[in-house]
């Protein structure tokens, strides 16, 4: 007792002789409440413009910065009306799944008005459909999305991957075909599922007849091991130290888990011409890695704006490729893809293409003019490699 109440006289000495009074920090202005919603979030207008809108009456300056890849960003001032409602109105836009953040006084925000934050392991970005595409859910016929946690052996923790199956999917009839696709670096599997929109371009393109039925499982390209967290690497050092040891967890990962477990809870084909294994960026190497060092596992490979081993070398992928009548033999198709502007992986697409061409083995390539490192390659590539698979 006699301790306690020393302590509170010293404590009160050292704020001079009285309890300081607590201070609470002012919460932040609420919108009139006699506005509706609409008038003070972002909005898909009818002409498919969009009027972003931010309620931000105390910043001083307010922009809405747009485009998905650091050489295609632009930022936008807005303008501020006398309810503290900033706004800025694009102009008439192509039917697209479009990234956006706001700018407060030098602070990155998502759109604090919107449901749909790209998913990511920080979150800075928020996302916009503008419709018209084959990004739309349509009145289509769609499939079952779900999402399988399991316990990984090798990586000592618990995981999730997500599935896609095709509608009408009930394990019955003939065992169906699997692709494997892995997202990119500081993205979550939720991004290839609602930045991506797998689900909508498998649901779309079945319904057209373009592609086989087939189930798409999304792993998680991070695997969080102890020795390979991303957000423990500098920028610089990731391809040095985080690539070779992240890339080999996740193949130990796909191999001893999500493929077993597939091939157990599904009803699905167990053959190399029934496997797919694909990827974008980050999930373009790990395609590579795991697709050259266990070719025999799989009849089709794709790297989308993929890191290669011109920048992170792996003696397997090499020795691989030093066999090019067995690649040519396994692999039934094998797509390469790159924005042209791509200024993250552009040189590791090139190193590739120049590697493969000089070897001789069989491949097919495409350049997307005019863009960059950015979903706007991915989802188009994506939808056309998919319609190439089990035929």
């Amino acid at each position: 007792m006699k301790k306690n109440i020393a302590l509170a006289l010293a404590i009160t000495a050292l704020l001079g002789g009285a309890a300081a009074p607590v201070i609470a920090a002012p919460f932040p202005t609420t919108p009139d409440q006699s506005l509706p919603v609409s008038q003070y979030v972002t909005q898909v207008n009818a002409d498919k413009s969009i009027t972003f809108r931010l309620f931000a009456p105390d910043a001083k300056r307010v922009s809405v910065v747009t485009g998905s890849s650091p050489d295609s960003l632009v930022s936008h001032d807005m303008s501020k009306d006398e309810r503290g409602i900033c706004s800025w109105k694009s102009d008439v836009l192509t039917p697209n799944l479009y990234e956006y953040y706001f700018d407060v006084d030098g602070f990155r925000s998502i759109d604090t008005g919107s449901r749909f934050p790209k998913p990511q392991r920080q979150v800075n970005t928020s996302l916009i459909l503008v419709p018209g595409s084959i990004l739309d859910d349509r009145a289509v016929p769609h499939g079952d999305l779900l999402t399988v946690t399991y316990h990984s052996k090798p990586l000592g923790s618990e995981r999730r991957v997500y599935v896609w199956t095709p509608p009408g999917y009930n394990g019955q009839g003939e065992p169906l075909p699997v692709l494997y696709f892995y997202h990119g670096f500081g993205d979550t599997g939720l991004s290839a599922i609602d930045q991506g929109r797998l689900p909508q371009i498998m649901d779309n393109l079945l319904a057209e007849g373009k592609i086989k039925p087939m189930l798409v499982v999304v792993p998680d390209t991070e695997t969080d091991i102890a020795g390979a967290i991303p957000e423990n690497f500098p920028p610089k050092d990731r391809r040095k130290t985080f690539y070779p040891l992240n890339a080999k967890a996740a193949d130990r990962e796909l191999m001893q888990d999500i493929i077993p477990l597939v091939d157990t809870r599904f009803n699905v084909r167990k053959d190399a011409s029934g496997r797919a294994l694909a990827g974008l960026s980050q999930g373009g190497f790990q395609a590579l890695f795991s697709g050259m060092n266990h070719l025999d596992n799989f009849g089709w490979l794709g790297t989308f704006s993929g890191v290669t081993t011109a920048t992170v070398p792996d003696a397997g992928i090499t020795a691989q490729l030093n066999k090019p009548q067995e690649v040519n033999k396994q692999l039934h198709h094998f797509t390469v893809v790159v924005g042209e502007k791509d200024a993250v992986t552009g040189n590791d697409i090139a190193g590739l293409k120049q590697e493969l061409e000089a070897k001789g083995i069989t491949f097919e390539y495409k350049n997307y003019p005019g863009l960059g490192h950015e979903m706007d390659v991915w989802r188009p590539a994506y939808a056309e490699f998919v319609q190439k698979l089990f035929k």
